[in-house]
């Protein structure tokens, strides 16, 4: 018996750390879900700037819309491989000068958009992607980034 104490005790700072680790210190989590905090890293000024002052969807955080949310587990898994993409990409001085949403992120902005206007959408071919029409709620078209 006197062997397993220490080894629970073992057992429990590993799963303690391992949960610190994989949440954060206390509200990081919630912090690292905000816009001001996409807005944090410079080559997102513009979009952040596009958003905040025409953007469609101000009242919305980015990861709404570029996160998966049909459930945690894909939101917070591809959170992680986005986080850990883009800032590989920075620290490594490889920002492109105009920023792109990839394949995988223009489907996951896509199924946003039906997700939250399933109802006005239900008769339209999902196929398409929404800002070949509504070109002004991507970045791209509003505010700043559009004088680009």
């Amino acid at each position: 018996m006197s062997k397993k104490l220490p080894l629970a005790l073992a057992v429990l700072v590993v799963a303690g750390t391992g949960l610190f680790l994989a949440l954060g210190p206390p509200r990081l989590l919630a912090k690292s879900e905000s816009p001001d905090f996409c807005a944090s890293c410079h080559v997102m000024e513009a979009e952040y700037e596009a958003w905040f002052h025409q953007g469609a969807h101000r009242r919305k955080a980015c990861v709404e819309c570029h996160l998966p949310n049909e459930n945690r587990a894909s939101h917070y898994v591809w959170k992680a491989i986005d986080g850990m993409k883009d800032a590989l990409v920075f620290h490594s001085g490889r920002v492109p000068e105009t920023i792109r949403i990839s394949a995988h992120g223009r489907e996951v902005v896509r199924a946003n958009c039906v997700r939250c206007h399933e109802t006005a959408v239900e008769m339209i071919d999902h196929g398409r992607p929404c800002t070949d029409c509504h070109r002004r709620i991507s970045h791209a078209g509003t505010g700043t980034v559009a004088t680009r």
